[in-house]
Parts: C-alpha cells; sequence; structure tokens
C-alpha cells in the first residue's frame, strides 16, 4: 500500500495541476482575470499532498523541495514586480512549486534522451516557465511570419504614412507580436490592445507604435483611432495585440516539460556539443 501511494500521490499533483491551469486558462482567455478562489483552493491541495510525499514517503528530498518553492516564489515576485508577469502568472507558479517542485520522475519519463536536466531534478517550475517562454516566442515567430507573408501575398505595405518612419526596432517588434485589427474589434473586445496611436492635432495626422501596450488610456486611444477612421484620415485597420494570456503558454509548456522534458536544455545541450 506504501508503494502504490508513493505512485499516485504525484500522479494526482500532475491531474490537479493541469485541471487548475487549463481551468484558469479559460478564465484568463475569456475575460483575462483569474479568481483568486482558483489560488485560494489550489495552494492547501498543493501542500498537503506535497507534505505527504516528502515528509511521508521521501524525506531526503525535503530540502529539495524547500528549495524548489524557495526559488520559484523568488522568480515569481521577480517576474511581476518587474511587469513580466500578471498576478494570476506569479501565483500559478507558486502553487505550481508547491504542487510539483520536482519532476515526477515516478510518472513520466522524458520521451527525448536527456530531457530530464539538472534543474528539472531539483527545480522542476524552472523548466516548465522556460519551456512556457520558449512556446510563446514560437508564437510570437508564427505571427511575424504571418504578418510579413500577408503583405507578400496581399502587396499591401505593412506600415502606411508616418508609421514608415518609425524606428526598425519597433517594426520588429509590433511584428512579432500584433497584427491588424479593424477599429470595431478594438471597440468590442476590451482584451485587444491598439500598438499605435494617432495625433490628430496636426495634418496630416501622426500616427506612431506603441510597443508596450497599457490598460491606462486605452479607450483614450481607441477614441482617437476610431475618429481618424471616420474622418478617413487613416485606413480602418490599426495594430493591435490580443495579447494571449501567459497561462495557456503555462499550461501547454507543463505538458511539454512532462513529456518531452527541459526543451531548453537539450537545445542548449545540443549547440554546445
Amino acid at each position: 500500500m506504501v508503494f502504490v501511494l508513493e505512485d499516485v500521490l504525484p500522479a494526482v499533483a500532475v491531474a490537479v495541476t493541469l485541471a487548475v491551469l487549463v481551468y484558469a486558462s479559460f478564465c484568463d482567455y475569456r475575460t483575462r482575470e483569474v479568481s483568486n478562489r482558483v489560488w485560494a483552493v489550489y495552494a492547501p491541495v498543493a501542500l498537503v499532498l506535497s507534505l505527504v510525499q516528502f515528509l511521508v514517503f521521501d524525506p531526503g528530498h525535503v530540502l529539495y523541495f524547500g528549495l524548489s518553492v524557495g526559488v520559484t516564489v523568488g522568480f515569481a515576485f521577480l517576474l511581476f514586480y518587474s511587469g513580466a508577469f500578471g498576478g494570476a502568472d506569479a501565483k500559478a507558479f507558486m502553487c505550481i512549486a508547491l504542487a510539483l517542485p520536482l519532476y515526477p520522475a515516478v510518472v513520466f519519463t522524458p520521451l527525448l534522451a536527456g530531457g530530464l536536466s539538472p534543474v528539472s531534478q531539483v527545480i522542476f517550475p524552472v523548466t516548465i516557465l522556460t519551456n512556457s517562454v520558449l512556446i510563446a516566442a514560437l508564437s510570437a515567430l508564427y505571427l511575424f511570419f504571418r504578418n510579413v507573408g500577408g503583405r507578400v501575398v496581399g502587396g499591401r505595405p505593412l506600415f502606411e504614412g508616418s508609421l514608415a518612419g518609425e524606428s526598425f526596432g519597433k517594426k520588429v517588434l509590433v511584428l512579432l507580436t500584433g497584427q491588424k485589427f479593424s477599429v470595431d474589434v478594438l471597440r468590442a473586445r476590451w482584451h485587444v490592445y491598439p500598438m499605435e496611436d494617432v495625433d490628430l492635432a496636426v495634418s496630416p495626422p501622426r500616427r506612431q507604435l506603441s510597443v508596450v501596450p497599457r490598460d491606462e488610456g486605452r479607450d483614450e486611444v481607441v477614441a482617437r483611432l476610431s475618429r481618424a477612421v471616420e474622418e478617413g484620415k487613416i485606413g480602418s485597420e490599426v495594430w493591435a495585440t490580443p495579447g494571449l494570456p501567459m497561462l495557456i503558454f503555462v499550461t501547454v509548456g507543463l505538458v511539454v516539460s512532462l513529456v518531452l522534458g527541459d526543451v531548453v536544455w537539450l537545445l542548449v545541450s545540443h549547440i554546445l556539443g
């Protein structure tokens, strides 16, 4: 019975974590909000599962449990206060650290040889984080080639008017993170953020790119863009970003980490030989 419980606990932790992340991702995608009740329920369940596992069945890894939680919480706070993470993202990683501090080798074996990196064995949430960032980066490349491909097929300029004079770096960032939406979409979907603004006080109106969309002033920017479109001063489509929630990438990153292992570690190991 002890052996069975020792195997079952990590499996339950994985199942609970996946269920919570899928639900949280759905909420984040639909409303850009995740209720604190989700984490208030998930955290104690995760903590109990890990405490039973490490105090009863695997006391030799208690220190690793503490190390993993401590490092992950530190990373979560750092990323949150630097603006790279939202509140839900930080809470998700703190809870993941409680549930899956180490790679659940009793339940899973990475399909890729060498996928179980030293980091995975000691601080598994960091592997989930790096895989999540890699997947997010791949989605950015998809947007880039979609935007550039659309220009080649449609023969339309990517940046019209005064936007053509914006810096090369700004243009690349917009191509990696945004796409063109009609202003009607911006008015209807509050979670689609404009990546450009327009100054109507000058003639012709001056458009400028904004590579860090913010909640503050969003409605005013959308109003200015809408007015410019209605008055025929700019085209009907503007650059904006749907801002896919990071929790979606975290969920996919967890699955990739469990099935394939530490992909970033494998890539770096391959490059370095």
